[in-house]
């Protein structure tokens, strides 16, 4: 009668590991498309993600880069102080977008274009991105003391 006991409770014991591992499992499968790691332009310069990977580029709107096209369609670069990537948009800008200010936009690299489908630009004088500090720190600069990216 003890052993009987014990035997479901392992049994009971093992369902509930597996559950749960299923549980985890569904989840994180469920979140794989919804999770977007930031990246800075030296690091896409440095390992161009696929086509298929979406994530988050931020840095500086390059001075000059600016070009709108037909209809929303919009064309710019995001820099940092190593590189910068081309970038094009085709929906609204935010209204605090513009060049030397700083960005971030969510999207895919295709062809060494990033096809953003939004675009945050910074909402006051003082506010910098987490992730673009970070990125920006990496390299030992700062945003105040950034120069131009060479060769573009």
């Amino acid at each position: 009668m003890a052993g009987l006991r014990k035997k479901q409770r392992i049994r009971l014991i093992i369902i509930g590991l597996v559950l749960m591992v299923s549980a985890a499992g569904m989840v994180g499968y469920a979140m794989q498309d919804g999770i977007e790691f930031f990246r800075a332009p030296y690091q896409i310069a440095e390992q161009q993600p696929g086509p298929t990977v979406r994530f988050r580029l931020g840095g500086i709107v390059e001075e000059g880069s600016l070009k709108r096209g037909e209809g929303l369609d919009t064309r710019f670069n995001i820099r940092d102080n190593v590189s910068s990537v081309p970038v094009r948009f085709s929906q609204v800008l935010p209204d605090l977008f513009k060049e030397g200010e700083m960005a971030i936009a969510s999207g895919h690299l295709v062809d060494g274009v990033f096809m953003a489908d939004s675009v945050l630009a910074k909402h006051d004088e003082s506010y910098m991105p987490r992730e673009v500090v970070d990125a920006l720190k990496q390299q030992g600069v700062d945003h105040e003391g950034m120069e131009p990216v060479s060769g573009m």
